[in-house]
């Protein structure tokens, strides 16, 4: 029964619109990574898991992953087009509606699959990938939603998961991954990024709304709400300072870029252990997801895996670590509803956390590279040479993210009307004073 809590509702609500910003905040950050041809085809991308997710989420998703269990791996449909559900009905908490829990839970839906196309920029065509979006949710996406979050199998076994480090990041990058393997190389080398400036917009966006998605997860407003803010602040941000560390060693030069990336593995890292862990804990987390997630990227590198955007390195790896540590570094202290880890003398929990990302990542891997196959007997998934060549954004979209001026018209004009340059990646630029 629903014992409305006005203040737990506000709060809910702002959480859900800031998970909300972070998919406008991800088509920034990949569109700034990649080239100039293909910065529209990536943004799309994430736009369209908006409005298409939220329709899988009303028909059946919602119901999937919180309604009825079969066999503990996925719902049922006696909630599909949210049937049953009215203003009296409560959220697990009891204390903000359920129409609240269902917007929340939406805006998790609308941004992992989001986070995978990174992986395959400028390679797949739109319409493989809204067939890949839609059979990803449904077979990858909402049973780790009802196994972990849901009453499945490893929620009741004592699996813990605070904001997605298996159901949003472990297996978006390892979806990745396999979509790497099954699509190939890219044909055209891509001189992305075209815009740091982008990316760090994007960051920004990312990091904000990255609050509600870490802090909005405890689902009310106490004082695991207040650590787990805390946490993903503090974990991002060393995350970021020890990535652009290793880097200007290794490097020589401090990478803006770098500093961006590693504020991202650091919030992917901390996501499923930021209510449960102390902030000290967070410091920890954070400085060992800037290291091993700078190396994933770099490992991935020398093996020659065209992960575009290190979707695996950031967020398959960070998911991956971030279960690992929360298995290591529990803490009842700092959350009663929680457990203690491996260090606070609970080493079944750790093995239990061990066994489920294991899982997950297996399940992720071959689920999405199957699909991808199944997909490609109806329509072809990698696009031609030629529309590589001509970029995406006019090869399948028949739009440009920037007006360029025609070469012919950059040589007209007198000198002091034209301002003519190269800007560093082959590309003509004209600009008129």
């Amino acid at each position: 029964m629903l014992h409305l809590d006005t203040g737990n509702t506000g709060f809910m609500i702002l959480c859900t619109s800031l998970v909300m910003l972070m998919t406008p905040g991800l088509a920034f950050f990949y569109g700034g990574l990649v080239g100039r041809k293909n910065v529209l085809a990536i943004m799309i991308q994430s736009f369209v898991s908006m409005g298409w997710t939220t329709v899988i989420w009303y028909l059946y998703g919602y119901s999937l992953c919180f309604s009825g269990d079969w066999h503990g791996i996925i719902g049922n449909l006696h909630n599909a087009c949210l049937r049953g559900i009215d203003l009296t009905t409560a959220s697990p908490n009891n204390t903000i509606p359920m129409m609240v829990f269902i917007a929340y839970q939406m805006m998790f839906a609308i941004i992992t699959p989001a986070l995978i196309s990174g992986a395959f920029t400028n390679r797949v065509s739109f319409k493989a990938y809204c067939l890949f979006l839609t059979a990803w949710l449904t077979f990858v996406y909402f049973p780790f939603v009802h196994m972990v979050w849901g009453g499945g199998i490893l929620q009741r076994w004592g699996v813990l998961d605070f904001a997605g480090g298996i159901v949003v990041h472990n297996i978006a990058g390892l979806a990745a991954l396999a979509s790497v393997l099954y699509v190939g190389k890219r044909r055209i080398l891509d001189r992305g990024p075209h815009s740091i400036p982008l990316v760090a917009l994007g960051t920004g966006l990312l990091w904000f709304g990255w609050y509600g998605f870490n802090a909005g997860s405890e689902m009310r407003v106490d004082s695991v709400t207040a650590t787990a803010f805390l946490n993903t602040d503090i974990a991002a941000s060393f995350a970021a300072v020890a990535w652009l560390a290793v880097a200007w060693f290794r490097e020589r030069k401090p990478k803006f870029l770098g500093l961006l990336t590693g504020a991202v593995a650091g919030l992917a890292t901390i996501t499923p252990a930021a209510g449960y862990v102390s902030p000290t804990t967070a410091v920890i987390i954070g400085l060992v997801s800037g290291v091993v997630c700078y190396f994933a990227v770099e490992m991935k590198n020398h093996l020659h895996w065209d992960d575009a955007l290190d979707v695996w390195g950031v967020h398959g790896v960070g998911g991956f670590l971030g279960i690992l540590m929360l298995g290591l570094f529990a803490n009842k202290a700092f959350n009663p509803a929680g457990t203690n880890g491996l260090l606070y003398g609970n080493p079944s929990f750790f093995v239990k956390q061990v066994v489920a990302v294991l899982f997950s990542s297996v399940w992720a891997f071959a689920f999405t590279y199957g699909m991808l196959w199944v997909i490609n007997l109806f329509t072809p998934v990698k696009v031609t040479e030629m529309s590589e060549e001509l970029g995406l954004d006019e090869s399948i979209h028949g739009e440009h993210a920037y007006e360029t001026l025609e070469v012919e018209e950059l040589f007209q004009g007198e000198p002091h009307d034209l301002i003519e340059r190269i800007d560093g990646k082959g590309d003509l630029v004209g600009t008129r004073e």
